[in-house]
């Protein structure tokens, strides 16, 4: 976790994927393949994130980006890229994808009637 969020509200948060993976490159790499825009848009292109630049970085260890949906809601979402040096000398990569928008924490309203099944009795 970062200390921008902490475990008590990613356990609030339903709509979070979380990723891992052991990669065989050094952190080194993996960092200039999601930093470097030129490298970075071979396997996410641009046009899935909100903008180009970072939202936050701390060089070789983390970096978010805001993307937002091409399609109808268009919500916001935040994805997170964590590395750190696994024990065979790669890499480890920690991909955190949760949404952002507010949108998502809006219920939908009930119906007026409270939606139950209707019985009746006979008199």
């Amino acid at each position: 976790m970062s200390d921008i969020e902490t475990k008590e509200q990613a356990g609030r948060r339903t709509n979070v994927l979380v990723l891992e993976y052991e990669l065989d490159a050094p952190p080194e790499k993996v960092w200039r393949a999601i930093s470097i825009p030129a490298l970075r848009e071979k396997w996410l292109p641009k046009g899935s994130l909100a903008d180009a630049e970072p939202v936050s970085s701390t060089p070789g260890e983390e970096i978010r980006y805001g993307m937002r949906e091409t399609e109808p809601p268009f919500l916001d979402s935040v994805v997170t890229f964590q590395l750190s040096p696994n024990e065979t000398g790669g890499t480890r990569l920690r991909i955190v994808h949760g949404l952002t928008d507010a949108r998502q924490w809006l219920r939908p309203q009930s119906a007026a009637n409270g939606n139950a099944v209707c019985s009746l009795r006979a008199a």
